[in-house]
C-alpha cells in the first residue's frame, strides 16, 4: 500500500475499469452507490466505438446500457457503464441476461438522435419506436434483434441482445472533483470492493484534467514535446498494463505542428483551429481531442496510460504526478531539462519524487 500524501490540486475526473463478480452487474454497483447517499439510479444510453471487421467500415458505433447513481438532489455520484475493451474475463458461452441490449449503427450521428429521442428504460422491442416514427417506418423484428430502416430500407440502427456477460464490465466514472479526490475515490472503490468487483485483465485507469489553464499554444506545444520525449519513461513509472487497448504515440503531424516556427506565439483560437485540422484521435497515450475541439461537457486533457487499480492512494499519486507536469507546461522555462533534472524540478513531494525516479 502506498503512503497517502496530499490530495490533488487540480479539477480532475477519473475513469476506473472494473469487473463485477459472476452473477452481478454494473447496475449492482450503481444501486449500492445511490443507496449510500439516499439517492436513486437512472438508466442511460452510453456511446462507445468498437473496431469493425467489415471491410471499408472503420468502427461500429454502439449505445450500451449504463447507470447513473444520483444523490437525493439528483446530482451525479458516479456513472457505471460498459467498456467494450474488457473481454478476457468474460465467459463467452454464458447466456445473455434478459433485458440487457445495445443499439448499433455505422453513424454516430444517428445514435445521438437515438439518445435524444429514445427511452433506455423501455424494453428492446419498444425503445426505437420514436426514431422509427421520425423516419416514417416500422421496426422489423427478428428473434432477439430489432431493425430500424428508413423509407429506402437503408439501415439506421439495429438493437440486439447484449452478448454474454457484457453486463459485468463496469467503467466507474466520477464527476469532476475540485477537492477530496482521495476521500471520494476511497468510498467509491470501497463499495465496489465490498460487492466483489475486481480489476479485469485489460483494465486501465484514465484521468481527465480540466483543460481551462492549458488553453495556450505555448503550453500545448511544451506539453506535447515533453510527453513525446518522456512517454516511455512515464509508462514505466506508472507501470502501464501491456494488455491495455487503444494506446499509442502522438501522430507525427501533431509533433510537427507544435514545433513549427511561430506556433507558440499564436493566440489560442488560431492555434486551436490549426490543431483541429490534424488527424488527432483520443486513442493514444495522452488524449488532446477534448481540448482541441472544446468537447461539450468534457473540456479535458486525458491521460490514458495508467494500469487498472482499485487503490485510491495509487490513483491519486498518479494524478499528482501529472498535475506537476501540467504546472510545468504552464509555468516552466523554455528549455526542457535533461530527464532526471526535469523530474527533480517538478513540484512533487519527496516520497512522490523517489517513486518517480525509482522507475529507472
Amino acid at each position: 500500500m502506498l503512503e497517502c500524501a496530499e490530495d490533488v490540486q487540480w479539477r480532475t475526473g477519473f475513469e476506473i475499469e472494473l469487473i463485477a463478480p459472476r452473477g452481478a452487474s454494473r447496475r449492482d454497483l450503481a444501486d449500492a452507490l445511490a443507496g449510500l447517499v439516499g439517492g436513486r439510479v437512472q438508466r442511460i444510453f452510453y456511446p462507445q466505438s468498437e473496431l469493425s471487421q467489415v471491410p471499408g467500415l472503420q468502427a461500429f458505433e454502439n449505445l450500451t446500457l449504463g447507470f447513473d447513481a444520483l444523490d437525493d438532489d439528483g446530482e451525479l455520484v458516479a456513472r457505471c457503464v460498459d467498456d467494450v475493451t474488457i473481454l478476457e474475463d468474460l465467459d463467452r458461452q454464458a447466456p445473455p441476461l434478459p433485458g440487457w441490449y445495445r443499439i448499433v449503427s455505422d453513424d454516430a450521428r444517428l445514435l445521438r438522435l437515438v439518445m435524444v429521442q429514445c427511452d433506455p428504460d423501455l424494453p428492446l422491442r419498444e425503445t426505437l419506436l420514436p426514431v422509427a416514427h421520425l423516419f416514417g417506418t416500422d421496426l422489423g423484428y427478428d428473434d432477439d434483434m430489432v431493425r430500424l430502416t428508413d423509407a429506402m430500407r437503408a439501415s439506421v440502427a439495429i438493437g440486439a441482445t447484449m452478448p454474454s456477460e457484457r453486463e459485468r464490465p463496469c467503467e466507474l466514472i466520477t464527476p469532476p472533483m475540485e477537492a477530496d479526490h482521495h476521500a471520494v475515490l476511497s468510498v467509491l472503490l470501497g463499495v465496489a470492493r465490498d460487492l466483489g468487483f475486481s480489476v479485469p485483465v485489460e483494465a486501465a485507469v484514465h484521468i481527465h484534467f480540466d483543460a481551462t489553464r492549458l488553453r495556450s499554444a505555448r503550453t500545448v506545444a511544451r506539453l506535447v514535446t515533453l510527453l513525446h520525449r518522456e512517454g516511455d519513461r512515464l509508462k514505466r513509472i506508472v507501470a502501464t498494463n501491456p494488455k491495455c487497448r487503444r494506446l499509442g504515440a502522438f501522430p507525427k503531424e501533431l509533433l510537427d505542428a507544435v514545433a513549427a516556427p511561430g506556433f507558440q506565439d499564436l493566440d489560442w483560437t488560431t492555434a486551436q483551429a490549426k490543431l483541429a485540422d490534424l488527424d488527432v484521435t483520443k486513442y493514444c497515450d495522452f488524449n488532446l481531442l477534448n481540448l482541441i475541439h472544446d468537447m461539450p461537457g468534457k473540456p479535458t486533457f486525458e491521460v490514458r496510460i495508467f494500469p487498472g487499480s482499485m487503490d485510491a492512494d495509487q490513483i491519486v499519486r498518479w494524478a499528482r504526478l501529472f498535475t506537476a507536469i501540467l504546472e510545468w507546461a504552464i509555468d516552466g522555462a523554455d528549455a526542457v531539462p535533461e530527464s532526471e533534472a526535469f523530474y527533480r524540478g517538478l513540484a512533487l513531494s519527496a516520497a512522490d519524487l523517489d517513486w518517480a525516479l525509482a522507475a529507472d
